[in-house]
This record gives C-alpha cells, sequence and structure tokens, in this order.
C-alpha cells in the first residue's frame, strides 16, 4: 500500500442504493463506483459492505414494495444478488478495476477457521488490487435477515481486516442529539470520544421503511470497531462525494475515536463468541471477575445450565441470574463441572482470566447475541 494511502471499509445501505419505492437506484450505485475508483487509483485499498440485494431483486419476482416476509425476502435476495452484483462488476471494469463478491453470516466469524479463510481470501484480494464487495448470505441466513446486520457486518469486516476507517454511509449526516426531523434543536455530534450509555440511550430506531438498519445498529457497529481499533465515520450518502470527503476528513459527519485496541481473543469473545450454556456466581466471584482481574474458580460457581464442551463459551450471571456480568471459554465440560460443583469444596479454575470478558455498558448492544 503507497505512503498516505488507507485501508476503507465503506458500508453502504439500502437507503443510499434505491428509489422511493424500494428498488434499486442504478445512477446512485454508478455514483458510488466512481467514487470508489478514485480512490482505487490514488492507492487506497478498499472494502464494500453493501445491503441492496432485496432492493435489486424484489421487482423481477413481481413484488410491488419490498416484501416482508422472511421466505420472500429470501427469494428476493437470491435473485437480486447476482443483479447487485452485475452492476457494481460492470461499472468497476469501465474503471479497469476487479471487484469480487464475499457473502458473509455471523457463523464466518464465530467459527474461528472459517474466520482465517475469510481474513486470508480478503487479504489476497486487497493485495492483488481487486475491492470485495460484501453482504450478508440474505438468501440462505434467516437469523441475519435482521434490523442493522451489515451495518454490525462492517465493523466485524473493518476489525478483521484491520482497517484504517470505517465509513458508514446512510441517509442522515451523522448522529445527532435529537431527531432531525421533529426536533429543531436536535444537533450534529461531530466527535464521540467514547461510546457511553446516555449516548446509546440517544440513538433511535429505523429510518427508513426500505433499510433495514437505524442509528442504535450505527452505534452497535461503532463500538465493535472502535474496541477493535478502528476508527468510524457516520455521513450522509446524499451528498455526491460523500466517499471522497469522508475518505479526506472533509465532510460533515461523525466521527467515533479509534478505543485502545482489544485483543483478538477478547474481541471474539464479546463480539462473535456464540453462548452455549450459563453459569451463576456468588458475590465474591462476581467482584473478583469484575474489579480485581481474577479468573473464575469452581467455589465461585452456584449453578450451571447447558450442555457445553471444555472450551466453548458460556455466559456468567450474578446469583440470582437477573444481570449479565461477563462471558468466557471453560476449563471443563458441563457434565465434569456439574460433578466437581457437587463436591463439599469444589476447587479449580473454570474460566482463566485470560479467557473472559467483562460484559461493559456499551457491550450489552450485544447481549442479545450471546
Amino acid at each position: 500500500m503507497a505512503e498516505g494511502s488507507k485501508r476503507i471499509v465503506f458500508k453502504v445501505g439500502t437507503s443510499s442504493l434505491t428509489h422511493p419505492d424500494g428498488s434499486l437506484n442504478r445512477s446512485k450505485l454508478h455514483n458510488i463506483t466512481r467514487q470508489l475508483a478514485v480512490l482505487h487509483a490514488a492507492g487506497h485499498e478498499l472494502v464494500l459492505v453493501s445491503s441492496g440485494a432485496i432492493a435489486a431483486g424484489f421487482g423481477s419476482l413481481g413484488f410491488k414494495k419490498r416484501p416482508t416476509q422472511i421466505a420472500d425476502k429470501q427469494a428476493a435476495a437470491a435473485v437480486g444478488q447476482s443483479l447487485l452484483m452485475e452492476e457494481y462488476t460492470s461499472n468497476l471494469l469501465l474503471k479497469n478495476i476487479v471487484s469480487a463478491q464475499i457473502l458473509l453470516t455471523r457463523g464466518d466469524f464465530a467459527d474461528k477457521r472459517r474466520y482465517q479463510n475469510a481474513f486470508q481470501a480478503m487479504s489476497v484480494l486487497l493485495a492483488r488490487r481487486a475491492i470485495p464487495i460484501i453482504n450478508e448470505n440474505d438468501a440462505v441466513a434467516v437469523a441475519e435477515i435482521k434490523v442493522g446486520d451489515n451495518d454490525t457486518l462492517s465493523a466485524q469486516v473493518a476489525g478483521m481486516m484491520q482497517a484504517d476507517l470505517l465509513v458508514l454511509l446512510t441517509d442522515v449526516d451523522g448522529l445527532y442529539t435529537g431527531h432531525p426531523q421533529r426536533d429543531p434543536a436536535a444537533r450534529r455530534i461531530e466527535k464521540v470520544a467514547q461510546i457511553s450509555p446516555d449516548l446509546i440511550a440517544m440513538a433511535g430506531g429505523a429510518g427508513s421503511a426500505n433499510g433495514t438498519g437505524g442509528m442504535l445498529t450505527k452505534i452497535k457497529a461503532a463500538t465493535l470497531a472502535t474496541h477493535a481499533g478502528v476508527p468510524v465515520y457516520i455521513c450522509s450518502s446524499l451528498q455526491g462525494e460523500a466517499l471522497l470527503q469522508a475518505a479526506a476528513a472533509q465532510d460533515k459527519g461523525t466521527l467515533f475515536a479509534a478505543q485502545k485496541t482489544m485483543k483478538t481473543q477478547k474481541q471474539w469473545l464479546a463480539f462473535y463468541a456464540v453462548s452455549r450454556g450459563t453459569l451463576r456466581v456468588d458475590a465474591g466471584a462476581e467482584n473478583a471477575l469484575v474489579n480485581e482481574g481474577k479468573s473464575l474458580l469452581a467455589s465461585g460457581i452456584t449453578a450451571a445450565q447447558g450442555q457445553f464442551a471444555e472450551g466453548e463459551v458460556v455466559t456468567v450471571c450474578n446469583a440470582d441470574g437477573t444481570r449479565i456480568i461477563g462471558k468466557g471459554r471453560v476449563k471443563t465440560d458441563a457434565g465434569r463441572l456439574n460433578t466437581l460443583l457437587a463436591a463439599p469444596k469444589p476447587k479449580g479454575v473454570v474460566i482463566h482470566r485470560d479467557d473472559w470478558i467483562t460484559v461493559t455498558p456499551e457491550l450489552e448492544l450485544f447481549l442479545h447475541e450471546i
């Protein structure tokens, strides 16, 4: 990569690619590829996470508007993904730029082997000056057709590829203190040094009938990316030169500063690992885990639920199970642990400190996934 160039991940939402009726707007897509070509010529390494498969396909199946049933969405995505890629491919080839389609699901990040395979493939593509174009595999992944899928996906990709910048293009020019269309006193926040519970509470719901994202999902994506050491910029795609301006930090938007980089193992635990069971711990063990930086000992566990194997991840709750305090990878399976807990004085380390992540307020955005 040339001196002064960056590795940039752009996420383009459905509302940035469609007409008001929800159908694909080829003029908007052409403008995006034009800007990508300019940045590519300047030496930047580019990754595009693009929504729009359902929008590109539902009309061909005879739907009058964007479908709402999951099976209808899957069918529309199956038709639309190839049409969407055809548009990207043909536009970029006019500038002698090779593009590559990559379809991912949450499982590609949860499984370490698949995660490594995706990383290696994208590394080769970038080294060969191709532009990976990524989307959720909506045609088969039911759980991934949900609010905020590609916002989170773009953050996962940015963290995986150790990007210099993640740009989330949407239909508003950043994060506001209130809803800009309803609150005349709302002001745009130019920079967020750290994501707080108050900031999360400020975020609203979905802003477009054609898209699946809202500002809350942008905050969630920013949480993930900034903890991976990647700054995040939210800006409007309605500006004709939005990608170019964002890459040069000349656009109006909201910048989320990168945090102290979370180690790869901690990132995986916090954002990707699927929980296979639940442990309840007493107040002493909770304090040791959260405040003293210690491992979880068998003596502090009051109950174990679920069927998990050695090395799998579990959720850890307080004594009455009303509050999640973290996640960790266990050093024993469920059967042996329950046998151990039945002893008068259980001994041994169940979760080592290196395999533990405390759930902080901003990480609560991910609790429904663990």
